[in-house]
């Protein structure tokens, strides 16, 4: 790999290597495409995605801009992990820049109610 990916896969290294999600903690993670944004809430103990939101789902309805979509995005995964007794996470920017879409989504999960 060059390039872009392997800059932003050493640097998502990095963060893992700091960023861990518990049981009382998870970690919710951000996955940035060219189309769609997709974020998950992850228990790294257990290994396992315990919710999940996307721009590309079902029950997902918004239309607008990447920004838009990605504010309710970040609203939408706050609402089902605050359904799910989750109200603290850790966030993992996944080597992608804190700026645009992913501070979108960040913004729209705190409007939601989650805490990090």
């Amino acid at each position: 790999m060059t390039g872009k990916l392997s800059r932003r896969d050493r640097i998502k290294k990095g963060i893992r290597k700091r960023l861990t999600g518990s049981t009382e903690r998870p970690r919710l993670s951000v996955y940035r495409s060219n189309k769609g944004i997709y974020a998950q809430i992850i228990d790294d103990v257990q290994g396992k995605t315990l919710v999940s939101a996307s721009s590309a789902s079902k029950e997902f309805a918004t239309k607008g801009n990447k920004s838009d979509q990605s504010v309710a995005v970040g609203k939408l995964i706050a609402e089902k992990a605050i359904a799910a007794g989750i109200k603290d996470v850790v966030f993992d920017r996944n080597g992608y820049l804190y700026h645009g879409r992913v501070k979108s989504l960040a913004d729209g999960a705190r409007e939601g109610g989650l805490n990090f």
